[in-house]
Formats: structure tokens, sequence, C-alpha cells
């Protein structure tokens, strides 16, 4: 019972703590900090950042190619203390899980899982550094973060939120379930942009280098195994992979407009889910606000790494949505 008690309290707060982690690891990637430190899980062979001058000079013995840049180096290290945090606290939810199965509201394999899933997503954090960036791998690695959020988030409504599933249509339910894959999906879409750093690929809105179907290269731009900034035969990825990577991401943002739009505005007298409708509503006007907005001014920093959070928020709300009407295992005792 008290393990259960201990689940519930910590479950509360890893959801915070993950969508912090998914920030800051947007803010360093768009500081172009993702390789501030070249090796893992150390800094040029340190625990933290090298400061002595004589651990400096070892540093730049060590990766002469690689010159030490402080500033980014304490992005990429804060980034990776605190997701290591976070993989210790879903550690223990993982623990406590399973020695209070009796009496949660979830299986105690969904932290398990959440647990192989943050083992794995170190692995990509250090595939990021070691293989220079590649495209899939960080996108990979976004996307993992993603999920991250979006089991815990699911784990603590499970345990804190309201269920109402008797509210809804079955339409309704399927509408929902749609919303998520396609939030899943345009995630995805951005992920590879950002990876590939094909924002500015379009520099006008709405239309794309000043055509509605601008000239498209699907081959090269989705070839997933290729190096950044490189097309599968090696030579330099064309401006045209770029811009279909940019294009592709304005429909997917247009598909999600339109489902969780309708969704949302479909939601707005059934009761409990009215509020969650309402957040879902200004959430997708500020995310798609944020994406042009990040094109004409050019992609500042802040406006980025909103962007990534928002993105967060609208995948959270979904997730919250379909726990709210799925009906609830009940435990032994709460």
């Amino acid at each position: 019972m008290a393990a259960a008690l201990w689940f519930k309290r910590l479950i509360l707060l890893a959801p915070l703590l993950a969508l912090t982690v998914v920030g800051l690891g947007a803010y360093v990637r768009l500081s172009d900090a993702g390789l501030g430190c070249p090796d893992w899980p150390g800094c040029y062979g340190q625990l933290s950042v090298p400061q002595h001058p004589a651990d400096v000079a070892a540093a730049a013995s060590a990766y002469p190619d690689k010159p030490l840049e402080q500033h980014k180096a304490w992005k990429e290290m804060l980034h990776r203390y605190l997701a290591g945090t976070l993989g210790l606290v879903i550690l223990g939810l993982c623990v406590l899980g399973w020695r209070g199965r009796l009496y949660l509201a979830i299986s105690p394999w969904l932290p398990t899982l959440t647990t192989a899933l943050v083992a794995l997503q170190a692995m990509l954090g250090m595939w990021t550094v070691t293989l220079l960036l590649k495209p899939a791998v960080v996108s990979a690695h976004l996307l993992g973060g993603m999920l991250t959020l979006a089991l815990l988030v699911w784990m603590a409504h499970r345990h804190w939120g309201r269920i109402a599933s008797s509210q809804v249509t079955s339409t309704h339910h399927v509408w929902i379930r749609m919303a998520l894959i396609v939030v899943l999906l345009q995630i995805i879409l951005g992920g590879w942009t950002s990876a590939n750093y094909a924002a500015l690929a379009c520099t006008d809105f709405p239309a794309c280098q000043g055509s509605w179907i601008p000239t498209l290269n699907y081959a090269d731009a989705y070839h997933v195994l290729r190096e950044l900034g490189q097309g599968p035969d090696g030579s330099a990825l064309s401006a045209d992979a770029l811009v279909t990577i940019q294009w592709t991401h304005r429909l997917g943002a247009l598909l999600t407009l339109i489902v969780c739009g309708t969704l949302a505005l479909s939601l707005l007298n059934k009761g409990t889910l009215t509020n969650i409708a309402l957040v879902l509503l200004l959430l997708l006007v500020c995310q798609i606000s944020l994406g042009i907005a990040n094109v004409l001014l050019r992609l500042p920093l802040l406006l980025a790494v909103s962007h990534n959070i928002f993105a967060a928020l609208l995948l959270s709300t979904l997730v919250v949505l379909n726990s709210t009407i799925t009906p609830l295992k009940q435990p032994e005792e709460t």
C-alpha cells in the first residue's frame, strides 16, 4: 500500500520533469549545442564541463578538431543531468509499480515499458553525439522523448484525472484516437524537419518558394539512413529535398488543424470534456501561430523552442483526452 501511495505522488512530478527535459532538449538542439560535448556520457573526458586550465588544455589535446565552447557544453551537460534524473525517477516508478501493483489503476508493465524506453533514449542520446547528429537518430531521440512524456501523462491521469467514458459516442472515440495518431505523425514530421535543419527551406507563407506546390524530391528528403546534409549517394542534399521536408510538415500541420479543430469543436458541449476541448483549441491556435511566426521571423530561438514545447503540450492534452474516455481499471484499494 505504501508503494502505491509513493507511486501516485511521484507520478505527479514525472510528467513535469519530462516536459522540462523535452523543452531543454529542444533548446540544446536549436542553439546548435547538441555537439557541445563530443563524447558521452562525460564531456571532454570529464564528468562535468572542463573548468580548470589543466582540464581545458587536456580537452584541447584530446579533441583538437573540436574546441571547447563552454556555453554550449554546459547546455548539453545540463540536459544530460536532467535526463538522468528523469531516468532515475522512472526507474523508481517501475519498482514502486511492481511493489504496489495490487493498488494501482495501471498495469506494472506500463512503467516497465517506460523504463525500457528511457534506456533506449540514453542510447539514442549517445548515438546523437557519436554519429554527429544523424537525422534518423536525432528524430528518433525527439520522438522517444515525446513518447516518454505521453506515457507518464497517461499514468498520471489514470490516478489523478477524471474519467468520463459515458459522455462520448463511438464516433467521438474514433476521432479522439485518430487525433492522437495524427499529432504523433506530425511530431515525427516536425522532428525530421528540425533534424535536417529544413525549417527555413520555405521562407514565405502560405506559399513555399513562391508556389503552392513547389518542386519536390521525396526520394532524398525521406531517405532515413543518409547523413546530415547529404543525399543517399553522399552528395550534398538538394534544396528541393529540404523544401519537400518543410512543405510536407506544413501539410501535416493543415491535417492536424482540421482533425484536432473539428474534434475540439464537437466536444464543447460534452460536460467534463468541455474544458479539455477548450485547452485543445487554445493549444492548437498557439501551435499553428508559432509555426507561421517561426517562418516569417526567420526562426528566433524563443519561438522555435516554444514550438517544440507546445507540440508536447498538444500531445499531452490528447493523451489526457484519450485517458478520459477510457474506462478505468479499479485497484483493490485507493
